[in-house]
C-alpha cells in the first residue's frame, strides 16, 4: 500500500507539473478552425485509462502527425516505401527485418501465413485451404485469448498444450509454428524463454504477441534476442503511432514471406489489411521518436502524476490509494483507489459511471468491482488535476 508521504515525496523529486514529454501525452498539433467532432455530435474525454482500441489508442507525437500530412501530399511507389521504411525500422530497433502492419492482429495473420507458406508461390494462392500444408499452431491452453482467431484466418488449427512435455509430444510434419501471448507469461506452466528454446530444439518457428507490452521500448527487441523468430506489436498503444498500424519483426525469410502476403500484391491472404503511405511513415517515425525519448523521465512524469492524485484523492476520510505498475500489459506506473463504503456511501461503478457522464467525460482503466483505477500516461499535461478534482469531489460527496 502506498502512503501520501510516498505519494509526496514521490512528487517533489519528479519533473513539475504541465512538463511535456515524448512519451508523456503531449498536447500535439492543434487543427484551426472546424471542430469535426462537435460537428458530428461526438463527445470527447479524458483519458485517464488506457490507449485501449475502443478509445481510439493514444495520441500522436507531433512528429509523427507531421509526417502523415508529409506523405499525404506526396506520391510515392508503395513497396519501395514498404521495402524502405522495413529496413530503417529494423536497422533502428536492432533485428533481422520488419514490416509495417495493420495493427497486432494484422501481424498475427501475415505473420502465420509466412510460417505456413514460407516461399512456396503456389501455396501463397492457396491459403485459406491448407490442403497438403502445415496447418497446426501449438499454444498453451491458458494464453488462448480473442486475438487468437487471426491464425484461423490462414486456415491453420490451433493445438492446445499445458506442460514442456504436452509441447514437445505435440510437434509433428504438420506444426507450422508455435505461439505464445506474451501478455500470459505469468500463467503458463512454459515460461517466454523456455518457449523460445523449445522452438530452437525442434526447429518450429515461435511466434510471441506482445500487442502492449510496449514500453519499455526494449521489448520490441527482448524477445527476437531471446530466440522468437516473429513478434508482433501494435502501433497505436504505447509506440503511439497511428491507430491502425503495427509491427511484426523477425526473421528475414519470414518477414520477406509475410510481405508477399502483404499490400499491393493481390496473392496472398492480407489484401484487406493495406497501410497506407501515410500510416507507414507516421509509424516510422513514431518508433523514432520512442527509442529516442528519455524513459527514465517519462517514468518519473508518470509517477508524479499519480502522486499528486493519490495525493488529493487520499484528502477523502476512509480513502486509500496504491501505486502499481502492471508486470506485462501497459507496463507503467498507475493508481488504485479504494475506500470504506460505510465512510464513503457510493459503489466503484457508481464513480466510475459518473465520471464518464460529466463534463468533461472521463474514462478509467477497466478495474475489479471493489476499486477504481487510473492510468495517467494518455493524459495531456494538466488533466491530472481536473482528473483529481472530479474524483475528490464524487467520493467527498458520497462521504
Amino acid at each position: 500500500m502506498t502512503t501520501r508521504r510516498l505519494f509526496l515525496r514521490t512528487a517533489s523529486a519528479a519533473p513539475l507539473l504541465g512538463t511535456t514529454l515524448t512519451g508523456c501525452g503531449g498536447e500535439g498539433p492543434t487543427a484551426e478552425g472546424r471542430d469535426y467532432f462537435k460537428e458530428l455530435g461526438l463527445q470527447q474525454f479524458i483519458n485517464a485509462g488506457e490507449p485501449y482500441t475502443s478509445l481510439t489508442g493514444a495520441l500522436m507525437p507531433s512528429e509523427a502527425v507531421e509526417a502523415y500530412v508529409y506523405a499525404s501530399t506526396r506520391y510515392v511507389r508503395l513497396t519501395e516505401l514498404h521495402d524502405a521504411i522495413g529496413r530503417k525500422l529494423a536497422e533502428i530497433i536492432g533485428c533481422e527485418a520488419a514490416m509495417v502492419t495493420a495493427g497486432a492482429a494484422s501481424g498475427l495473420v501475415f505473420g502465420t501465413a509466412a510460417c505456413v507458406t514460407l516461399d512456396n508461390d503456389e501455396a501463397v494462392r492457396q491459403l485459406p485451404d491448407t490442403t497438403g500444408l502445415k496447418n497446426e499452431a501449438i499454444i498453451q491452453k491458458v494464453h488462448r485469448y480473442g486475438y487468437d482467431r487471426a491464425i484461423g484466418y490462414c486456415g491453420v488449427k490451433l493445438v492446445e498444450v499445458e506442460t514442456r512435455e504436452d509441447l514437445e509430444a505435440a510437434i509433428n510434419e504438420r506444426t507450422a509454428m508455435m505461439l505464445f501471448n506474451n501478455t500470459k507469461d505469468p500463467d503458463g506452466q512454459i515460461k517466454v524463454a523456455e518457449f523460445a528454446e523449445l522452438g530452437k530444439k525442434h526447429g518450429v518457428p515461435t511466434f510471441d504477441d506482445c500487442a502492449a507490452d510496449v514500453p519499455p521500448a526494449t521489448h520490441l527487441s527482448d524477445y527476437l534476442n531471446m530466440g522468437f523468430d516473429l513478434v508482433t506489436v501494435s502501433g497505436g498503444k504505447g509506440i503511439r503511432g497511428p491507430q491502425n498500424a503495427g509491427l511484426l519483426l523477425g526473421r528475414k525469410d519470414l518477414i520477406e514471406a509475410a510481405r508477399v502476403h502483404s499490400p499491393p500484391s493481390s496473392r496472398g491472404i492480407g489484401r484487406g489489411m493495406k497501410v497506407s503511405k501515410e500510416t507507414m511513415l507516421a509509424m516510422y517515425v513514431a518508433v523514432e521518436s520512442l527509442l529516442a525519448s528519455d524513459h527514465e523521465a517519462d517514468w518519473k512524469e508518470w509517477e508524479r502524476r499519480v502522486g499528486f492524485i493519490g495525493d488529493e484523492v487520499s484528502k477523502v476520510a476512509g480513502v486509500t490509494v496504491e501505486m502499481f505498475a502492471p508486470p506485462l500489459h501497459y507496463n507503467v506506473p498507475h493508481l488504485r483507489i479504494r475506500w470504506d463504503e460505510a465512510a464513503v456511501k457510493v459503489q466503484p461503478r457508481e464513480v466510475r459511471r459518473q465520471l464518464r457522464e460529466g463534463e468533461p467525460s472521463i474514462e478509467l482503466r477497466s478495474s475489479p468491482d471493489d476499486c477504481i483505477e487510473l492510468g495517467v500516461w494518455m493524459l495531456k499535461p494538466g488533466e491530472e488535476r481536473i482528473v483529481a478534482d472530479r474524483i475528490r469531489e464524487l467520493l467527498a460527496a458520497a462521504a
